[in-house]
């Protein structure tokens, strides 16, 4: 019997942003003085989902201070921070995100094929034993909206309770800002394309 392969195409189109970066003109006194306060850190500028989080200046001046704890202070190994980063890209097709974290999640010593995998939104073969952990405890909280004891006791072993709360708390910070820029429509750098298609149980039909 002759099967037939069906292949669905995927059309979508590149919205305009919806809150593209702020001028100093353009700012209030307390937009101007978050702003200064951010370009003064280690990360030099308002950029990415800050031009649209500068929009509440105080609730950038929190969020700032954690993603700084993120980014520069979390005790966990920066691989594994990377990796809990691009998982909630992908579970939210977030592309500034993924386009931003791929090369810091391999710089930190996440595998291509690690990354290709959940690109692709399946597991990664050969994973080293923490990443496997962090695998699991991600996909479990991001479809079940919690983790079941056995895996909560790996990650116990694996990374203890401080461990999981920074773990938890990092995909926490990257979701957030995730959602933020799909609101805000954040734009590629530079134009690039999109490196993301949405996954197929995220395709939902027009009408």
């Amino acid at each position: 019997m002759a099967t037939e392969n069906k292949t669905r195409e995927v059309r979508y189109a590149v919205a305009p942003e919806r809150m593209p970066p702020l001028t100093k003109e353009q700012m209030t006194d307390g937009q101007r003085k978050v702003a200064a306060e951010l370009e003064a850190g280690p990360r030099g500028s308002v950029r990415g989902p800050y031009n649209s989080i500068l929009r509440s200046p105080g609730f950038m001046e929190h969020c700032q201070k954690l993603g700084g704890y993120v980014r520069f202070d979390c005790p966990l190994d920066m691989r594994i921070r990377e990796m809990a980063a691009l998982m909630g890209a992908r579970h939210w097709t977030q592309q500034f995100e993924w386009f931003v974290h791929v090369p810091h999640a391999l710089k930190a010593g996440l595998a291509q094929s690690t990354i290709d995998a959940i690109k692709a939104g399946q597991r990664p073969a050969g994973m080293k034993k923490d990443e496997e952990v962090v695998y699991d405890v991600m996909i479990e909280l991001l479809n079940n909206h919690s983790i079941c004891d056995a895996t909560y006791a790996r990650a116990l072993a694996e990374f203890g309770e401080a461990g999981i709360v920074d773990l938890v708390g990092t995909s926490g910070y990257y979701i957030m800002i995730g959602m933020i820029m799909n609101v805000a429509r954040t734009a590629m750098p530079d134009g690039k394309p999109l490196p993301l298609a949405p996954l197929a149980d995220q395709i939902q039909p027009i009408g």
